[in-house]
């Protein structure tokens, strides 16, 4: 570890909140899954806690991997990653295991573990999203030769994420929409576009609300919009009730850890509602810990964006960076109910595996980018130096 310390480049503020959200997590998960342990390891808390540690630690192995590599061949790998990705969510439609009526998951072959293909291919999109900007900037206005090109690969893998998971392929949508806002397409082609996908989005609400009773994911939507803010007795609407419990029971510095009671009663407390036990455990103090751990990342994102060489570097910091920021703020608006329930984890917070690990690669290429500005920044001063000791 003495030896690993001096080769860590990059934002060392993203990295104290990478430190500091993992710390959360640990203590938030090994609370939360008490139940779980009763269930299914004859009360061994320590399994899922020592579990989750061992996930935490090759997330960090695999963010120094990240971050180690030059992030300009990421632009070279978002091509092959985006054509991977795309079969991978239509095989996983189609023969990948069903867990609350959606068929989200595969085994990986050889060493059995399972994974969500979306997280692959979030990832995967943006940063061919970011690519495709920066490669196109001499003709960024173009219909035909740019916003198309970049628009197909964008519809292809959100409608093929969506069946599935409806609100990751939506967070996903908004993120390549804002990127080529950014990158310089017209605005008034994502403007056509956004208004397009507003329109479709109100018309499946209206569709699901409307209808007979489906079964399947189409009534689990159906379920969440009709309840959301509705009241009922559906299963979303009895997690927001205890979450809501939860989070009025933390009052301003919390039961302290180890002490919620809501755990208990809701379904996922150490997934989509550990911001509510954070809440419980950790009090308002501890909830805004977590909110401004994460309004921080989105401001050291920007600030990379703003400084790093070259277009797609500034285009695959802000368009990672987003992603993250704006699941994580999904994740702590349903715990508020402030929108209906979503299924996304905390970034870096909740209990997972691939998720976490894949959150942790997007961390490592956003510090790839701060790692060259960084060793430009030195150049630039040595040479400085240079000039200033010749005259």
């Amino acid at each position: 570890m003495v030896q690993i310390v001096p080769k860590i480049r990059g934002d060392k503020v993203i990295w104290g909140i990478v430190i500091i959200l993992s710390m959360f997590s640990v203590l938030a998960v090994y609370s939360s899954t008490t139940t779980l342990a009763y269930r299914f390891k004859q009360g061994n808390t320590e399994y899922y806690l020592l579990k989750h540690i061992g996930i935490l630690i090759f997330g960090f192995v695999l963010m120094y991997a990240a971050h180690k590599i030059k992030y300009v061949y990421y632009s070279k790998l978002s091509l092959i990653a985006v054509l991977f990705a795309a079969p991978l969510l239509l095989y996983t439609l189609v023969f990948g295991e069903v867990r609350n009526d959606a068929a989200r998951w595969t085994t990986l072959p050889g060493v059995n573990i399972m994974f969500q293909p979306s997280d692959l291919a979030k990832l995967a999109l943006i940063m061919f999203v970011a690519s495709m900007l920066a490669k196109k900037q001499d003709n960024i206005k173009d219909l035909k030769s740019a916003f198309i090109p970049i628009l197909l690969p964008v519809l292809v893998i959100c409608g093929l994420i969506l069946p599935a998971n409806l609100s990751t392929a939506v967070i996903l949508f908004v993120t390549c929409i804002v990127l080529m806002f950014i990158g310089g397409v017209k605005f008034r082609y994502l403007l056509a576009l956004s208004g397009i996908g507003i329109a479709a989005l109100a018309l499946f609400i209206a569709f699901l609300i409307v209808s007979p009773k489906s079964s399947g994911r189409l009534g689990t939507w159906q379920n969440r919009i009709e309840h959301f803010g509705g009241g009922g007795d559906s299963d979303e609407n009895f997690q927001v009730e205890q979450a809501k419990i939860a989070i009025a029971n933390g009052g301003f510095v919390g039961k302290l850890p180890g002490n919620s009671m809501q755990k208990n009663f809701l379904p996922n407390p150490f997934n989509d509602f550990i911001y509510a036990i954070i809440t419980e455990e950790y009090g308002f103090a501890g909830a805004f810990l977590i909110l401004l751990m994460y309004m921080i990342l989105l401001f050291r994102g920007i600030r990379i964006a703003i400084k790093a060489p070259g277009h797609f570097g500034a285009l695959l910091a802000i368009g990672v960076t987003l992603s993250l920021i704006i699941q994580a703020f999904a994740n702590m608006a349903v715990a508020v109910h402030l929108v209906p329930v979503t299924g996304q984890p905390l970034p870096l917070v909740s209990m997972g595996g691939t998720s976490i690990w894949f959150t942790s690669v997007a961390i490592g290429i956003i510090l790839s980018v701060s790692k060259e500005m960084d060793e430009n920044e030195e150049q630039s001063s040595e040479t400085t130096e240079l000039q200033d000791a010749a005259v």
